[in-house]
C-alpha cells in the first residue's frame, strides 16, 4: 500500500484511536511550534510543543539516532487538533544532558526522567507515539502509568522478541558477556557512517532522505563521551527485552487502542515484531511500508 501522507495517515488513524481520553478539541491550535528546555533534576530537557493544552496530548518519544526532529511534519499534521509535546531524550539532540559519571544512562533512568517531566507539566493523560529506544521508554511509562495512556502510535517499536533482526547478534553477543572485547566490536555503531547507514538501509531512493536527521546525529554522537553513553544504552537494551513480557501483560490487560506503522526494511526491528501485537490487541491496525528504519524520512509526504 502507497501512502502519499504519512502524517495525514497518523491523524486520521489517530482520531479514530484516541478516544480513552476525548476527541479531537475544537479550542484554537497554536500551530506554530514552539522550542523550549525544562530543568529535571539534572537534566535540561528539550522539546518541541505544538496545539492548544486543552486539546488531547500527543507524548513522541524518538529513538536512535535520532531526536525529536524526526517527528517535525507528524507535529505539523496533528497541532491542529492534538496538544503535541515531542522531547529530546537525554544523550540525544538539543537535550542537555550531564555525563556518564552524573546521570544514570540506563532506560529506567531516562523514564524517571521522562516521567518527572510529565509531572512539572501537569500531563497526566496523553497517547504515545513512539519509535526505536523510545518504545521502551514509553512502555515503561505505561507500566508504571497504565491509566494515563490514551492510545499508541508505533513507528518500528518493538515489543516482542520475534520482531528483533540479525542486526541484533553482535549486540546480543554483548548482552551475554559484555567484556571490553565485545564491547570494542561494536565501536563502529555510534558513528556517523553508521548513523547515516541506518537512516539509508532498507531504502531503494536514498534521495528521498534529508540529510538533516543524520547530520544532526553525527554530530551530536561526535561530541566527547557520547559513544561511550550510547555504548551503554546498547548494553542496558537488554533490560527492555527482559520485560517484553510486561509489556505484552499490559497490552492484553487494558486493550490500549494501537496503530504500527512499520518500515518492513528495518534491518533491526522486523514486521513479525509489528504483527505480535494482534496476539495480545486483536484490534491493532497493523500497516507495513516498502522502506527502512525510520519511515517517516521517506513516507512522509511525496
Amino acid at each position: 500500500m502507497k501512502i502519499n501522507a504519512l502524517p495525514a495517515l497518523l491523524l486520521s488513524a489517530s482520531a479514530g484511536i484516541m478516544t480513552s481520553g476525548a476527541g479531537a478539541s475544537s479550542a484554537p491550535a497554536v500551530v506554530q511550534p514552539q522550542f523550549q528546555y525544562a530543568q529535571v533534576d539534572n537534566v535540561n530537557l528539550f522539546y518541541r510543543e505544538a496545539g492548544s493544552k486543552q486539546a488531547p496530548t500527543v507524548l513522541m518519544l524518538h529513538g536512535f539516532a535520532a531526536s525529536s526532529f524526526m517527528w517535525r511534519e507528524v507535529i505539523d499534521a496533528l497541532a491542529n487538533d492534538y496538544h503535541v509535546i515531542a522531547l529530546d531524550l537525554p544523550g540525544f539532540g538539543f537535550t542537555e544532558a550531564p555525563t556518564k559519571d552524573q546521570y544514570d544512562y540506563t532506560f529506567a533512568n531516562i523514564t524517571d526522567t521522562v516521567d518527572e517531566f510529565l509531572q512539572q507539566q501537569g500531563i497526566n493523560r496523553f497517547a504515545l507515539l513512539v519509535h526505536d529506544y523510545g518504545a521502551p521508554v514509553g512502555w515503561r511509562l505505561a507500566l508504571k502509568h497504565p491509566e494515563q495512556v490514551s492510545a499508541i502510535v508505533s513507528q518500528n517499536g518493538n515489543a516482542y522478541e520475534e520482531g528483533l533482526a540479525k542486526g541484533w547478534d553482535p549486540i546480543k553477543k554483548y548482552w551475554q558477556n559484555p567484556s571490553a572485547e565485545n564491547r570494542n566490536a561494536l565501536s563502529d555503531f555510534p558513528t556517523p557512517e553508521s548513523i547515516r547507514w541506518q537512516y539509508e538501509k532498507g531504502v531503494d531512493n536514498k534521495s528521498l532522505i534529508a540529510p538533516d536527521g543524520y547530520t544532526l546525529e553525527g554530530l551530536k554522537i561526535s561530541q566527547s563521551g557520547m559513544a561511550e553513553i550510547q555504548l551503554d544504552l546498547l548494553l542496558d537494551y537488554a533490560s527492555n527485552v527482559q520485560q517484553y513480557p510486561d509489556y505484552q501483560a499490559y497490552f492484553k490487560a487494558y486493550q490500549p487502542p494501537l496503530l504500527a506503522v512499520w518500515g518492513k526494511n528495518d534491518p533491526f526491528f522486523l514486521p513479525a515484531g509489528a504483527k505480535a501485537w494482534r496476539r495480545d490487541l486483536p484490534n491493532a491496525d497493523i500497516r507495513l511500508y516498502d522502506t527502512g528504519h525510520f519511515a517517516l524520512e521517506t513516507h512522509a509526504a511525496t
